[in-house]
């Protein structure tokens, strides 16, 4: 038996069954707690606003809810490896499995296979759910829960400075040359007064400036509304001082905002925090693969001992300890002060090692 990795298809299927079903069950049971509080707390806010009901509380709901469980899944990884350890290890299936013949990593092996595929659909789940309900919610909360400008595949209300000029559009969407604006004011400001109000229904770039379609000019002083049909403005603005004005790494999927790094990089941007967070991107949902190396204390030791609390809580403390340096290392990297790769993969890589040491040590 111990020359094979899954020596046994009917302990590996009941080890996995048993992790999975415990992970999500605590999955369930946070997501309902912080919910329900996450609810008490804005529930006020939304429908404080005039026309709101209980709708748009529903609204928010199927928004908030994605953003939940990603943030608990890691943790319930953590809670349901240890509990599931330390419930072989009390009812002495650990030992009989490593009397059987089974190393520390055999017996683990089905945790650690069925947690790579949960990091696969953590990721699915992330770039096509939670990706879409971080833009949205987050355009929402700007409009203080009010109408939401929608954007679809781009941004909203992004604020260009044109010299003394202030330009706004409501919605950007496109990259380069094929940006295209939406709902644009351009406010024409001479020595900090305001002089005119020039707004457009669409805009689109062309040589080194903007064409406005539908454009109605306000004179200030006047009072006068003028119609001037389409018109050319604003020159000297660039399309990526739209596109790239308000790059959210949280808000855009891994492709999207590989697509963002390599405009901003055109533009001679800096790219160190977003090319972190792209990377995180697949580092975060890996994470769920390491839970069960990081918990693994809690399965080895005799139960009768009386230190299989203190494991687990060794164990809790590795996993917690990782979710420190993981957000510590995203920090530095958005500061600048690590390098993208590191400051997406060094914890991971780091606890990988601690892991791998802890159990060695102990059990092999």
């Amino acid at each position: 038996m111990s020359n094979s990795f899954f020596p046994s298809r009917t302990i590996t299927f009941y080890m996995a069954r048993m992790f999975l079903i415990r992970s999500f069950a605590i999955v369930f049971a946070l997501v309902l707690v912080l919910q329900t509080l996450d609810l008490l707390g804005e529930s006020g806010k939304i429908l404080a606003v005039k026309g709101n009901t209980g709708a748009q509380v529903w609204t928010y709901l199927s928004l908030r809810l994605p953003q939940i469980v990603a943030f608990v899944l890691p943790f319930a990884m953590l809670l349901g490896t240890l509990v599931t350890l330390a419930t072989l290890n009390q009812n002495s299936e650990v030992v009989a499995m490593k009397a059987a013949g089974l190393s520390a990593h055999q017996v683990l092996a089905p945790l650690i296979v069925a947690s790579l595929g949960v990091a696969a659909l953590s990721f699915a789940f992330n770039d096509r759910i939670v990706s879409r309900s971080n833009a949205t919610l987050d355009l929402w909360q700007k409009a203080e829960y009010g109408p939401m400008p929608r954007a679809r595949g781009g941004q909203a209300n992004v604020w260009v400075r044109e010299g003394g000029n202030l330009i706004n559009a409501k919605r950007v969407s496109g990259r380069g040359a094929a940006a295209q604006l939406g709902d644009v004011t351009v406010y024409n400001r001479t020595g900090g007064m305001l002089q005119s109000i020039l707004t457009a229904s669409s805009a689109s770039a062309v040589g080194s400036g903007w064409r406005l379609r539908d454009a109605v000019r306000f004179d200030v002083v006047s009072g006068k509304r003028t119609k001037l049909g389409t018109i050319d403005a604003a020159e000297g603005v660039r399309p990526d001082q739209f596109t790239l004005a308000n790059v959210d790494p949280d808000g855009l999927s891994f492709r999207r905002l590989w697509n963002a790094i390599d405009d901003m990089r055109a533009a001679g941007r800096p790219t160190g925090a977003l090319e972190a967070n792209l990377w995180h991107k697949l580092a975060g949902p890996l994470s769920s693969a390491l839970m069960p190396l990081l918990g693994a204390v809690a399965a080895f030791g005799i139960a009768r001992s009386g230190r299989l609390f203190i494991r687990a809580v060794i164990g809790m403390g590795l996993g917690f300890a990782y979710f420190v340096a993981d957000n510590f290392g995203l920090a530095m990297g958005n500061l600048g002060a690590y390098p993208p790769l590191l400051a997406a993969w060094g914890p991971f890589l780091l606890f990988l090692l601690i892991g791998e040491a802890v159990l060695v040590q102990t059990e092999e």
